[in-house]
């Protein structure tokens, strides 16, 4: 794929807004990059996953997804059990939120990525480092997939085509250990607080596109605008560039959120995890694509002035709350029934264990009627870390496919997946987190006083 090509995109400012509104609400949980819709397996070959039940045969090979306002992205797949929901959402998500983190192996996956199907498309060359025949592309891409589950899931699986399985095992044995890629876009904090008058921020952007393009508050009549550190409103951003809201003096009391959009193309080795627990897939190849990252910014004339975010922590099993106060008051906060008091220039970060496979949806709350939702699903751990392995079984819609049986059965794993247990899609671990009470809350960081 073509390295970073010319960028256009918007930074857009939401109208002011009072306090008591949670602008964030309407904000995907993620530290930006692209969003995509699976479109499903499109080029792909067989292979047979050796289990002690017996041999279950499946497809593997690429998958294509449609990206949110223009793009397509190619991806394979890191968790040979688990479904693929059909027309599933995904969102670019660090490797710290997915199963690949603590995978050791990880690095040596994007390896294969970067030096097999399709990032090398000249199959003759790639058949004779291999020491393969002739490879067609079903062939490159089973390949490539089965290599990637040997490291994603530790999965005892070959491909059934004999130059398909020459590939996997020269790409097994060839892999090396290479870093995470860098988020295509994302901004950091994503979430800051102050007062009026004064420039709330920075807001700095990382990505490696170009350059991205800024527009006006798409509320004029709000006053609020993007501006860079003199104060001067912004037209177009680079990576490194940092960003402040500009708040006017006599604004009440209230909250913005801004979005930065570009076009470019997605590193390869990028994860995208799905909230409807859907298979986590990792970047193969990408078109120029729309990539996109939000922020938000609450203000104050005086007392608490909070900024919170949330993250997907797969070390801890949880969600990892941030809340920073930039106010003259200490901020308490209710979190799952237990407060919380933030200092005055002081942030915490207090994690929240969540039951694996299945969604959350709460509400962080504070004084003057300050909120802020946060919903998904915790997807840390491949089905085969659970014991899948021991018996795959039959899912419902919308995951048709069946796999069973002692002997060789045909299965789009791949496509549809399979699962030991079948997973909650839509169930609400909210309440069973409540049980555990304040007690599994704990806290990381805590009375941090940020830099002038």
């Amino acid at each position: 794929m073509a390295a970073v090509a010319l960028v256009s995109g918007f930074v857009a400012v939401s109208g002011a807004t009072t306090a008591g509104a949670a602008v964030a609400d309407e904000l995907p949980l993620s530290q930006g990059g692209a969003t995509a819709t699976i479109g499903g397996l499109k080029t792909s070959g067989a292979a047979v996953i050796h289990e002690d039940g017996g041999d279950k045969q499946v497809s593997a090979g690429l998958f294509e997804m449609s990206v949110d306002n223009g793009g397509t992205l190619q991806t394979y797949c890191v968790d040979i059990y688990s479904p693929t929901q059909k027309d599933a959402k995904y969102q670019e998500t660090p490797w710290s939120g997915t199963s690949l983190n603590g995978n050791p192996d990880a690095g040596r996956i994007r390896w294969i990525l970067q030096n097999s199907y399709p990032q090398v498309n000249d199959l003759a060359a790639l058949a004779e480092k291999a020491g393969a025949g002739d490879l067609t592309e079903q062939d490159a891409a089973a390949g490539t997939q089965v290599a990637i589950w040997r490291y994603s899931d530790g999965a005892d699986v070959d491909a059934v085509d004999p130059q398909a399985e020459k590939l996997a095992d020269y790409l097994e044995r060839s892999a090396r250990d290479l870093a995470e890629p860098e988020a295509s876009l994302r901004l950091d904090p994503p979430a800051v607080s102050g007062r009026p008058g004064e420039p709330l921020g920075p807001v700095t952007v990382h990505t490696d596109a170009r350059a991205v393009t800024v527009t006006p508050p798409a509320d004029a009549a709000s006053g609020v605008r993007v501006v860079d550190r003199d104060g001067k409103e912004i037209t177009s951003a680079a990576d490194g560039a940092e960003l402040y809201f500009d708040v006017p003096e006599d604004t009440a009391d209230g909250s913005a959120a801004l979005t930065v959009q570009a076009s470019t193309t997605v590193p390869v080795g990028r994860a995208f995890a799905s909230e409807t627990r859907s298979q986590t897939q990792i970047l193969a190849g990408s078109s120029e694509s729309t990539v996109s990252a939000a922020a938000t910014a609450n203000w104050a004339g005086a007392g608490a002035i909070p900024a919170l975010s949330a993250e997907k922590n797969c070390a801890e099993g949880g969600l990892d709350v941030t809340a920073v106060n930039e106010g003259d008051e200490p901020f308490t906060y209710e979190l799952l029934g237990t407060e919380h008091t933030v200092g005055a220039g002081e942030s915490q970060t207090v994690t929240v264990p969540l039951q694996e496979d299945r969604s959350y949806d709460f509400t962080v709350s504070g004084p003057g009627g300050y909120e802020k939702r946060f919903q998904g699903v915790l997807d840390c751990r491949t089905q085969s870390d659970e014991g899948a392995g021991e018996t795959v079984q039959t899912l419902n819609e919308p995951s048709p496919a069946t796999v069973g049986g002692t002997t060789a059965t045909t299965a789009d794993l791949a496509e549809t997946g399979a699962s030991s247990a079948t997973p909650v899609i839509a169930g609400v671990a909210i309440g069973l987190v409540v049980i555990g009470g304040a007690a599994v809350l704990f806290v990381r960081k805590k009375n941090t006083t940020p830099q002038d």
